[in-house]
């Protein structure tokens, strides 16, 4: 599903969380955190149903999709440290969860239909996750519904005929200049950017007809608000609105996310630059050495280090050290560190191991960082309005095939280059991406991904190197972008959908998935 205005912070780089993939931990928790509000809080039992023909069967525990609706449920954030101990903390809380596999017809495959109960009311939600920790509530209680994270949602649970309330309502609130739309029986719902105000609320809760009022926060940094206007929405665009503005990518992209989120210039920079700085923490942390039980590979990034040290790899010290810092961050991830989805989780290492490696080696200050990282940002927007970040709609390409898009116009720019060859970059390096399968050995985000984060961060510094040599990439990012999300559609499923074919299926990997089984 594309995302026609979206924002850096929401869809591209974020969230900060724990655990292998956006998609299965951050966005499931996310759809936890939004029913847990439904309940008002309190929860004692929740069936949860996936359709058999999605991704949600193989990954609810070995890709910590339990962890991640369980945390929420428990209303944790998505890089809270109680994660760890999730199965512990259900128990606590006394929330009893059973998990049903059923064939209902779900068209998208990261498809959650659940149940809720408490003593006084029961509620069933369908929930998907759009990839990179992006979600949409799209049904409740048999009433269809659009909630994706980004604004306050109040449902009105009325008594009477829902048309004859709304009008009643509306014309009560009009000063307050508060939209209300009826889903359907049994609730009237109001989208806000703010908490609707305490003398709206009380008008609300005393009509004769309200019985109940729900308010679900917010789960994304950013919130949206009715007519966003925003400055561009593709490459195309960009260009001729900067035709007389002659503004450098980094400052088209402060440009976009100030209209996108309202924000001022020094907000969004401040944001990144936290980002940045948590980026940074995942890879010294993760170079400190990480363990974890129940994953595939030890910490390698180690003895990689030490190689490098001694001088016993193949001499190349930009490279070598992202490669080592894409590592340290995947290690990050594989152990339930902090790390940056960017765009994915599945993806974290590749942007900051590209930029910060580079940024490092090159003695870059931490303000031309951030600036390459608001560059990544950008080329990710556009990526995300027209084709999506989710392995399971278009194989890896849409998760390290995107970073390293990303990462290369970031490079550029940390190279001294100029838009347009930032633009170069970004097009050849996801020209270089198409066809890439999404198949974790033993169901585990960590290889073949972390080969595969390398290698994206490789062909960024490659394809930066070239666009600033002067490399023709001949098709402009738009057409590329269009390409590259028919063709990562058009993957068979066995091949775009997580272990469902490809080296998942293999002799030893099938082995490797018994014995962590048996642990």
């Amino acid at each position: 599903m594309k995302n026609k205005c979206p924002s850096i912070f929401n869809d591209v780089i974020g969230p900060v969380m724990r655990g292998p993939s956006s998609s299965h931990c951050a966005g499931s928790l996310r759809i936890g955190r939004m029913l847990r509000n439904l309940l008002d809080g309190v929860i004692h039992e929740v069936l949860i149903e996936y359709d058999p023909t999605g991704s949600l069967v193989t990954t609810h525990e070995s890709q910590g999709t339990d962890m991640g609706l369980y945390s929420g449920f428990l209303g944790y954030e998505t890089d809270d440290e109680r994660i760890l101990k999730y199965k512990e903390e259900i128990k606590k809380a006394g929330i009893k969860i059973r998990v049903s596999h059923v064939a209902y017809g779900a068209e998208h495959p990261n498809t959650y239909r659940i149940t809720l109960k408490n003593d006084s009311f029961t509620h069933q939600v369908t929930a998907l996750s759009l990839g990179g920790g992006m979600i949409e509530i799209v049904d409740m209680d048999g009433a269809v519904v659009s909630m994706q994270g980004d604004f306050w949602e109040t449902l009105v649970f009325v008594t009477a005929a829902g048309e004859h309330v709304l009008g009643e309502l509306a014309a009560s609130l009009e000063a307050e200049k508060i939209s209300l739309k009826n889903c359907r029986q049994p609730f009237i719902h109001i989208s806000t950017t703010k908490p609707i105000a305490a003398m709206a609320m009380d008008k609300i809760k005393s009509h004769p007809s309200v019985a109940r009022v729900v308010v679900i926060e917010p789960v994304l940094p950013v919130l949206s608000r009715r007519d966003i206007q925003v400055p561009f929405r593709n490459c195309g665009e960009m260009i001729r609105f900067n035709k007389d503005q002659n503004l450098p990518l980094w400052e088209l992209a402060l440009t976009y996310e100030m209209a996108r989120g309202n924000i001022l210039a020094a907000e969004v920079f401040e944001r990144m630059a936290m980002t940045v700085r948590i980026m940074a923490d995942s890879i010294d942390s993760g170079l400190q050495g990480t363990e974890y039980a129940d994953r595939i590979l030890p910490a390698q990034s180690l003895s990689f280090q030490e190689k490098m040290i001694q001088g016993k790899l193949l001499d190349d010290p930009v490279l070598n050290r992202i490669i080592l810092y894409v590592s340290a961050v995947m290690e990050m991830k594989s152990s339930l560190g902090v790390i940056v989805a960017a765009p994915t989780a599945g993806a974290c290492g590749t942007l900051p191991g590209a930029i910060i490696g580079a940024g490092r080696s090159l003695a870059a200050t931490e303000g031309e960082i951030i600036k390459a990282m608001l560059i990544a940002g950008l080329i990710g927007v556009f990526i995300a309005g027209q084709s999506t970040f989710a392995a399971e709609e278009a194989g890896c390409q849409a998760e390290c095939g995107s970073a390293s898009g990303m990462a290369a116009a970031g490079l550029v720019h940390l190279a001294g280059g100029n838009l347009h060859q930032a633009l170069a970059a970004a097009s050849l390096a996801l020209q270089n991406s198409f066809g890439m399968t999404c198949d974790p050995i033993a169901n585990r985000v960590e290889a073949p991904c972390l080969g595969k984060n390398v290698m994206a961060a490789a062909n960024a510094l490659a394809c930066a190197n070239m666009a600033l040599a002067g490399y023709q990439h001949l098709i402009p990012l738009d057409e590329v972008l269009q390409a590259f999300d028919q063709a990562g559609r058009s993957l068979p499923r066995e091949l775009r959908c997580t272990a469902l074919g490809g080296l998942s299926l293999t002799k030893t990997a099938q082995k490797i998935q018994d014995s962590l089984s048996k642990k």
